[in-house]
């Protein structure tokens, strides 16, 4: 069981048009997850050719915990601690739906001005 120091927020974008119809890219916090945020290491022998494991700069470890059925890598981001994470890979090892190992890539710092 993994109980987590630290609260995640997934957070979906949708898109919608300003008042002279340009499409502006929205977040909104879908589901809140609490586990532990740790840094990838990036100085391993092994090389994987995937380019989501090799992009990645962290990684959240968090119990299961079924996932809003629209929350994808393509759509989603996840904010802790006022930084902002795209996500690269989710991952229930061996569909045990025990843990997810959350692959992520650090963008910056929380900016409301941030898409």
């Amino acid at each position: 069981m993994i109980i987590g120091n630290i609260n995640a927020e997934i957070q979906m974008y949708k898109s919608e048009k300003n008042e002279i119809g340009e499409l502006v890219k929205s977040w909104q916090t879908v589901q809140t997850l609490k586990g532990f945020l740790d840094l990838k290491s990036g100085d391993s022998d092994y090389k994987s050719f995937d380019a989501k494991f090799e992009d990645s700069t962290h990684i959240f470890l968090c119990d299961y915990t079924p996932l809003e059925k629209e929350v994808t890598c393509e759509n989603s981001r996840m904010l802790i601690k006022e930084k902002i994470y795209d996500i690269m890979l989710i991952d229930n090892p061996m569909e045990l739906n025990d843990h997810y190992e959350i692959f992520l890539k650090f963008i910056g710092g929380c900016n409301e001005h941030q898409a």
